[in-house]
């Protein structure tokens, strides 16, 4: 069972509003802090695990998640400290949706939902990757939702750096490749590709990869199928085989047959949303030092390349070429392109010389070909004219503004040609619309009903059930509730919330359900109402008995 929640410690300039969650190693508080005003989760280490070295691993998880946390996919860190107690604590974004883990349990994702935040959270890997650091417990507890719907990849209790290559402490099973059981295990960028993987799988099925509904899912019997088992199938029609692929070869038993990398992960995801015709989410990739072919990334936006830039003060006035521009102007123009040279400004534009590619120009005999710049010449109307003709004859100014000779128009009588058959025309069309006049009729004006007003979508959202209560009956408690707003069709999904958490769903088209007691204690269970079309109650009633 759960333990309970440690005391909240005392923390200056916050206030203690409620417990968030607990866990091995830590507790996770809501606060409230007073300036700027916000509410914020505070996660506090356990003080029984100050001895057991655990400072250091919080620590190293503040410094990691501070130098990560800019990036829209990993939760930010506000600051750290050591309350008065000495417990060593974490201020970070409160995210107050339901984790993945929680919101998988209810029904899985849509095909769409999961592939975005597949990318976005695979972005959000690839950088920590990219700053050295392996995260070694990805999965969808470990993913939070902020208040704009966004998901967030938090704990990195247990990062480790790229360089590690074994150890495997603290990774969870249902999540996790071969070789974190292997008698020595190991850990590297493919590790965490493989839980990426199985994240997704997870979002899509409703449960971890290798979990049998129905069976016995200990650790042991989960193990064992990592280890012998293929990649199950996932059982939905809507799931391409192409997506299907890109979960296999994710969660290949063999590192090197995986993906080399989140981002080329998440580029397969990408190629999914492509086939399917949905928006490609951007992979937004935080890096110190990226490429110049990634900065570039060819145009197509589907991945957002940050690079950390320092401006210093005394520069700030001068204008410094990219190192893309000094590339390229080091290298020359690519095969193929001209190269074009400026001439020299020391040389009047009228007798500039032109390189041999330009236009071809007319040379006298005794001397060498010059091209000057066209001069407009305003010729003096009182002046006579002379016309030379010959082969060598050069055009005068009056030449050029002299207009063309019109040509031979259209005689007299073509005109009329043209005006009597436009009048026998306008002629036809009157008499065959008076013989047609009696047989035109009115267009049959609609009588039908006006379109229906469109629905409020406020309206039309699923209700929570209402009136839960539970019946203490011997070793057993029968819960009854209301269905405010009943549909045919509807069904209703219940599981008992234990302190270990929430238990396996239950559906039924009743509105009551036993629960055998574990104990003296209390009992509960939450209730969502689940329509026919799929749709249900956006949040769970929590209802408890004994």
């Amino acid at each position: 069972m759960t333990r309970a929640p440690s005391p909240p410690p005392e923390l200056p300039g916050f206030e203690y509003l409620r417990p968030l969650g607990t866990g091995g190693f830590a507790d996770v508080f809501l606060y409230e802090q007073q300036l700027p005003k916000r509410e914020v989760a505070v996660k506090v280490l356990l003080a029984d695990r100050l001895a057991a070295g655990a400072a250091e691993e919080f620590t190293n998880e503040a410094n990691v998640m501070a130098m990560l946390s800019t990036h829209p996919a990993i939760v930010t860190i506000h600051q750290a400290g050591v309350a008065v107690d000495g417990r060593p604590y974490l201020v970070m974004e409160y995210c107050p949706r339901p984790n993945l883990q929680v919101r998988t349990r209810r029904e899985p994702f849509s095909v769409a939902e999961a592939l975005r935040v597949g990318v976005q959270v695979s972005g959000a890997v690839e950088t920590a990757h990219r700053a050295g650091v392996l995260h070694r417990d990805i999965k969808p507890a470990n993913i939070l939702v902020t208040a704009y719907n966004r998901p967030a990849l938090t704990d990195f209790g247990i990062a480790s750096t790229t360089a590690a290559v074994d150890g495997a402490a603290g990774m969870s099973i249902p999540w996790s490749p071969p070789e974190s059981f292997a008698e020595n295990p190991s850990t590297s960028v493919r590790t965490d590709v493989y839980a990426l993987s199985a994240t997704v799988f997870t979002l899509l099925a409703g449960r971890s990869p290798f979990e049998r509904r129905g069976e016995r899912n200990s650790s042991a019997d989960l193990i064992e199928r990592i280890e012998r088992m293929a990649v199950p199938r996932i059982d939905r029609p809507d799931v391409p085989d192409s997506l299907q692929a890109v979960l296999n070869r994710g969660m290949a038993k063999r590192p090197d047959d995986r993906y080399p990398s989140a981002v080329a992960f998440a580029r397969a995801l990408q190629k999914v949303q492509i086939e399917l015709a949905h928006s490609v989410t951007p992979i937004d990739i935080v890096d110190e030092h990226p490429s110049h072919e990634e900065l570039e990334d060819d145009g197509d936006g589907l991945t957002r390349v940050r690079e950390v830039r320092s401006i210093s003060p005394d520069t700030q006035s001068q204008t410094r070429p990219s190192a893309t521009t000094v590339r390229r102007e080091a290298e020359g123009p690519p095969a193929g392109v001209p190269r074009f040279t400026t001439p020299p400004t020391d040389v009047e534009d009228d007798t500039r010389r032109r390189p041999p590619a330009a236009a071809p120009a007319v040379a006298d005999d005794d001397e060498a070909t010059v091209l000057r710049r066209p001069k407009v010449v305003v010729p003096d109307a009182d002046a006579p004219q002379e016309r030379v003709s010959g082969a060598g004859a050069q055009p005068t100014p009056t030449d050029a503004v002299r207009p063309a000779p019109r040509r031979g128009g259209m005689p007299w009588w073509g005109w009329l040609l043209v005006i009597v058959g436009a009048a026998l025309v306008v002629l036809g069309i009157v008499f065959a619309a008076s013989l047609l006049g009696d047989r035109i009729e009115p267009s049959p004006v609609s009588t039908s009903a006006p379109p229906p007003e469109p629905k409020d979508p406020i309206a039309v959202a699923v209700p929570r059930v209402t009136d839960l209560t539970g019946t203490v009956e011997g070793d057993a408690v029968t819960f009854t509730w209301t269905n405010p707003a009943p549909e045919e069709g509807d069904e209703y999904m219940w599981y008992e919330v234990t302190l270990d958490g929430e238990g396996e769903p239950n559906v039924t088209a009743e509105t009551s359900a036993t629960v055998e007691k574990a104990d003296a204690g209390r009992t509960c269970v939450e209730v969502v109402l689940r329509r026919g079309d799929g749709r249900s109650s956006p949040e769970a009633v929590r209802g408890c008995a004994g």
